[in-house]
């Protein structure tokens, strides 16, 4: 698989430190992010292909940083992350765009197969997008 940029977002900064290290060892460029707002100035300096955004986080939300990345860098995927109580924002998040969700704490193979699944739908809509409408002739 082609190497893929990855930001991670989370307010838990453990966690955030902890799943940085595991995927930077494992040959994927992260980074993280402890807050929406520094999240989106980090993605104006340099796009990342893969967003990892915990739903619940103090002063700008999950869902907000969603929408807002969505508006800026449409073909950015997202995985929410979420916690038990918080399933509903994550379906929401899904209907406004996110690519997927996992439960927290998430299983390191879980995410590395939903970041790579993540990774083709990019590069696909993006080779898409390039290619433009395609138009059809039923014989």
């Amino acid at each position: 698989m082609e190497k893929f940029s990855v930001l991670l977002v989370d307010d838990e900064e453990d966690f955030l430190r902890t799943i940085i290290k595991r995927l930077n060892k494992r040959g994927i460029q992260a980074q993280g992010a402890s807050r929406g707002e520094q999240a989106l100035a980090m993605l104006a300096e340099t796009p990342r292909d893969i967003v990892v955004l915990d739903v619940k986080m103090p002063e700008m939300n999950g869902l907000e940083v969603l929408k807002k990345i969505k508006e800026s860098w449409p073909t950015t995927e997202v995985i929410m992350l979420t916690g038990h109580a918080s399933i509903d924002s994550a379906m929401e998040g899904m209907e406004c765009g996110a690519y997927d969700y996992l439960m927290k704490p998430a299983d390191l193979e879980d995410l590395l197969y939903k970041l790579e699944d993540a990774y083709r739908k990019k590069v696909l809509s993006e080779r898409q997008a390039e290619q433009g409408p395609q138009d059809t002739v039923d014989s």
